[in-house]
């Protein structure tokens, strides 16, 4: 096992699961948050509740800086990838590995981070977090027996991939990074505009209107077909239909609470490729912009 540091920028429902399995195999970890949430773990830890783990306290060290030349994590949403970037700058790491949604954090995390190995990856399973603050530990609760983290095939020699695989998740290769990323973007995509124009879980969501379904799958497919990932509407159709009938996307708390949340990381992004692409996109357009009002 590597004596190198871990930092986990992030220490949200993610970041904080992840935090507390690679410290429960031994690493050296570091939670890195603004200092509220930093000193109130570094004082009380996180619980952690796993379906697919287990339960128990993570006495975690926090930070509002990366320790030099530590292997980094990033765990935050596309709101943080601007503050993720400033504390990567001036902590020199190693490698890094971003688990975000979308694509387009790559380039800021690698700008500031330019003499180290920096990968995106994606992360599957169902978490959330109580919030921090109060004489007691936040929760991290982890639904499901569902936990796959995907990285691009250059970053299988990482130490921080040896690292994730120490944890129990299930860790696979995916082919290059924009492979990796567009494979969920699209999934993603597909799931979070949907149920969150419908307010309903997926099921319900893909059969109340058929043919918007339809233009809004194939659009999102086309899209990530000209990104190099190969897809169809039918296809997308299929993987959705095969989630559990009230499944979510994360987004749709955020718009239900007033936030634009990743709608612009998500959404705005598949139209931004669409755009270089020359890909004309009113279905996916009106939804983005209808979500977006929603919360203006």
């Amino acid at each position: 096992m590597s004596d190198v540091p871990v930092a986990v920028i992030g220490p949200g429902a993610i970041g904080g699961l992840m935090a507390a399995l690679l410290q429960r195999a031994g690493h050296d970890v570091t939670v890195v948050a603004r200092e509220a949430t930093a000193a109130h773990i570094a004082e009380h830890g996180l619980d952690v509740v796993s379906d697919m783990f287990g339960s128990w306290h993570a006495p975690l060290a926090a930070s509002t800086t990366v320790p030099r030349g530590a292997q980094v994590l990033v765990a935050v949403k596309a709101d943080g990838v601007a503050a993720a970037a400033d504390l990567l700058r001036d902590a020199d790491p190693a490698e890094v590995i971003a688990l975000l949604n979308g694509v387009e954090h790559m380039a800021a995390l690698r700008a500031a981070a330019p003499g180290a190995r920096v990968f995106g990856a994606t992360i599957a399973g169902q978490t959330r977090r109580t919030p921090v603050g109060g004489p007691d530990p936040a929760t991290v609760t982890h639904s499901f027996d569902l936990l796959t983290i995907v990285v691009p095939d250059d970053a299988a020699d990482l130490g921080l991939t040896a690292a994730l695989r120490d944890t129990g998740a299930v860790l696979r290769t995916g082919g290059t990074e924009a492979e990796v990323l567009w494979k969920k973007l699209r999934f993603l995509a597909a799931l979070s505009l949907l149920t969150s124009t419908w307010k309903t879980g997926i099921a319900d969501a893909l059969d109340r209107d058929p043919a918007l379904t339809a233009a809004l799958l194939d659009e999102i497919a086309a899209v990530a077909t000209a990104e190099g990932v190969p897809s169809t509407g039918a296809e997308l159709r299929t993987l959705l239909g095969g989630m559990p009938p009230l499944t979510v996307g994360s987004l749709e708390a955020d718009l239900s609470a007033g936030r634009p949340g990743e709608l612009d990381a998500i959404g705005g992004a598949i139209l931004r490729a669409g755009g270089r692409h020359g890909i004309d996109l009113p279905v996916l357009t009106a939804a983005v912009d209808r979500l977006a009002a929603s919360v203006a």
